[in-house]
């Protein structure tokens, strides 16, 4: 019987305040423009602009930011019924970025106390994820008690009822207490997951280990439930792996590069669509890149996710890096 989701993500969903003056650092920086971000609520949003049906469990801030969080991911065809407002005075978390350059962009987050960090397990409906396909776990959520438990519990329901479970590894150092903490924790989620999909540096954080090569990172999590392992390392593109033995290798396109955060989500969101779309998984790498280069060519990271028909026609006239 089909599900009334195809996606539901859990975790962070804060605000951007992303720099409109261009070329100049923070400090003097005047003007910034408002949006959604956190990589999870990026990723709902992406995949319901591709045409997916998507829910999202979290928590906000029980005021205007929060409001204007809902209300926006109600807009774009996220279903809000599971993010929850918070009621012990948290709140939202704010990402301030600057853009001296496309290639030096920074970002500076506040995330002390944070209201998404407050998501509680009872707050996690195993009715609401018996009706979806795939849960995405945001390595974020995991940064934190009780966030932490509400996340573990999430998976443990996910295994429970045969979703495929994602896990975006999301690494932000500003949440974690150490980086051996960080690994103990990701490994619990990645050795339960179906799919994964980080950078090179946030596998070295999972493996707490700088030196592994992919095919060393691959083999020991395929040890686990793993079917499909993406890695990305930047220019040089991404790699994904599958347990049956398949490698396979995606290129970056040429694209008028304006910021580069918000690459991530939005790769994640294409990739994700082309594999749940039976494309395969060349299609999938093409469709993530595509996604990330559109996104990247915009001020915003959410509201600059594209539909399927700007990825399609992005690639056909996209320019390979090799």
């Amino acid at each position: 019987m089909a599900k009334k989701y195809n996606l539901i993500a859990i975790g962070r969903a804060a605000l951007d305040l992303n720099a409109v003056e261009y070329n100049r650092p923070m400090e003097a920086t005047k003007s910034f423009a408002k949006f959604v971000g956190g990589s999870p609520a990026n990723i709902a949003i992406g995949s319901a602009r591709l045409g997916q049906k998507v829910g999202f469990i979290g928590k906000v801030s029980d005021d205007q930011h929060g409001n204007y969080i809902t209300q926006y991911m109600q807009h774009v065809g996220v279903d809000t019924s599971n993010l929850v407002k918070d009621d012990e005075g948290h709140k939202i978390g704010l990402t301030f970025t600057e853009i001296k350059s496309p290639q030096d962009c920074s970002i500076l987050m506040y995330r002390d106390q944070v209201a998404d960090l407050y998501l509680r397990p009872a707050e996690v409906s195993a009715e609401y994820l018996a009706q979806t396909d795939q849960l995405v776990i945001s390595g974020t959520g995991l940064a934190q008690s009780p966030s932490r438990e509400a996340v573990l519990k999430a998976l443990g329901i996910a295994k429970k009822l045969g979703v495929q479970v994602v896990f975006e590894l999301d690494y932000r150092p500003y949440t974690w207490t150490n980086t051996e903490e960080t690994s103990i924790y990701y490994q619990i989620v990645a050795q339960q997951a179906d799919i994964i999909i980080g950078t090179r540096d946030e596998y070295d954080i999972l493996e707490n280990y700088v030196g592994n090569s992919n095919e060393q990172t691959v083999a020991e999590l395929f040890k686990y439930a793993p079917q499909l392992i993406v890695i990305k390392v930047g220019a040089k593109g991404s790699y994904a792996y599958t347990k049956a033995g398949a490698a396979y290798h995606g290129y970056p396109y040429k694209s008028h590069v304006l910021k580069t955060f918000g690459a991530g989500d939005s790769f994640a969101a294409g990739f994700l669509y082309a594999v749940s779309h039976d494309l395969g998984i060349d299609k999938a790498l093409q469709y993530g890149s595509a996604a990330a280069s559109i996104v990247i060519s915009q001020l915003s990271s959410s509201a600059a996710m594209p539909t399927v028909a700007q990825i399609e026609d992005f690639l056909k006239t996209a320019e390979v890096i090799n």
